[in-house]
């Protein structure tokens, strides 16, 4: 597996491009800005994206989805609770001059236990609700990408709309449950892994 993190956006967004070696099929996580320069990278390695995924709808990590989608024909996964959450993403970026064809509609649903596969790669959906209602991580090939659940240090905010700190607690049991020694690729800022957080994350304890 090789994993490349694309910072995206003024927010910083950690866009993910996951690849299997052995085929170059790739899955691009949370593209939120910047389409040009996410191409740039999957061309140069010569990748071929089959998935495009959103670990949530929020404006940051869904906005250069329409470029890499219709260059690619990769299919737009995401879950069925955060639809909601993305046609807000649609109305809010409309307001800023964004077309409503910039955001495709998912191809793919998903929900808790759905496993995705990318090559010889699989990943499994975790349901993390709290962030946003549809909020979702990927867990596999010893590594966990958990958007804006979990940080290194912190947790996602629960003030927006959609968000409920005591879903986002039991979304943290889950995660914590993992083997201390996932790397944890987060939605913003540096990676991290469980061990380290169970150690020093005050919303951990």
């Amino acid at each position: 597996m090789k994993i490349e993190k694309i910072v995206v956006g003024q927010l910083e967004t950690n866009c993910y491009v996951v690849t299997d070696r052995k085929s170059a099929e790739s899955l691009i996580i949370d593209p939120g800005d910047e389409p040009d320069m996410i191409i740039e990278r999957v061309d140069k390695a010569g990748l071929k994206p089959q998935y495009i995924l959103f670990t949530h709808a929020h404006y940051d990590h869904v906005c250069a989805t329409k470029e890499l989608h219709d260059l690619y024909g990769a299919q737009i996964i995401m879950h069925k609770n955060e639809l909601s959450v993305y046609e807000d993403t649609q109305k809010m970026c409309m307001s800023w001059g964004f077309e409503k064809e910039d955001f495709p509609e998912p191809d793919t649903i998903v929900q808790e236990g759905d496993v995705i596969s990318v090559g010889t790669l699989q990943f499994k959906v975790l349901h993390t609700p709290g962030h946003t209602p549809g909020g979702i991580c990927l867990f596999g090939e010893k590594s966990l990408f958990s958007g804006d659940t979990l940080f290194r240090g912190s947790v996602g905010r629960t003030d927006l709309k959609g968000g409920d700190f005591s879903l986002l607690s039991d979304s943290l049991k889950k995660l914590i449950s993992l083997p201390g020694d996932t790397r944890v690729l987060c939605g913003h800022a540096a990676e991290t892994t469980i061990d380290l957080e169970l150690k020093s994350n005050p919303f951990l304890r």
